[in-house]
């Protein structure tokens, strides 16, 4: 697997579906604050905190002008499932090719104990205009959507 985007580097174009089947483009992150959090499976215990994070802390992000955005490999109706279940109000990103994930060098080879296959790493990308901010590699969701707001770069 490739290493992440890094800090400075530009937000790869893309179009894909959000939870709701309309289309995302990369021109549709470029403006403002942006988290984008990929995340590996909807309705796996570490995606599901990790989910239930961000749309608890939603206002917090809102209030320091950050909108928030997860992809992961799942398709659109995964997705809808997901949302609907746990409430989450804001746009999922339907991967299920890996190509977005791939280009954020976040796509390649995953472990568990024994257990190997090719997926999404948990990695959380903070931009600014359409810049990567902030890279937060090997997410341990317990106590994530604090220290993502505590990088959020400061308004103006």
């Amino acid at each position: 697997m490739a290493a992440p985007l890094g800090e400075g580097a530009r937000l790869p174009d893309f179009e894909l579906l959000d939870d709701r089947g309309h289309p995302t483009t990369a021109d549709d992150l470029r403006a403002g604050v942006v988290v984008l959090y990929v995340y590996p499976k909807d309705e796996t215990p570490g995606c599901t905190r990790q989910a239930c994070g961000f749309r608890d802390g939603l206002e917090a992000f809102a209030e320091r002008g950050a909108r928030v955005f997860g992809v992961s490999p799942d398709d659109v109706d995964s997705h809808a499932r997901f949302r609907d279940k746990y409430g989450l109000t804001f746009p999922l990103l339907a991967d299920p090719k890996g190509a977005l994930c791939a280009a954020l060098g976040v796509w390649g080879e995953q472990r568990y104990g024994e257990h190997r296959w090719m997926g999404a790493a948990r990695t959380t990308f903070v931009l600014r205009d359409g810049a990567v901010h902030t890279v937060f590699e090997n997410v341990d969701v317990t106590g994530h959507t604090e220290r993502v707001l505590a990088a959020l770069p400061r308004r103006g």
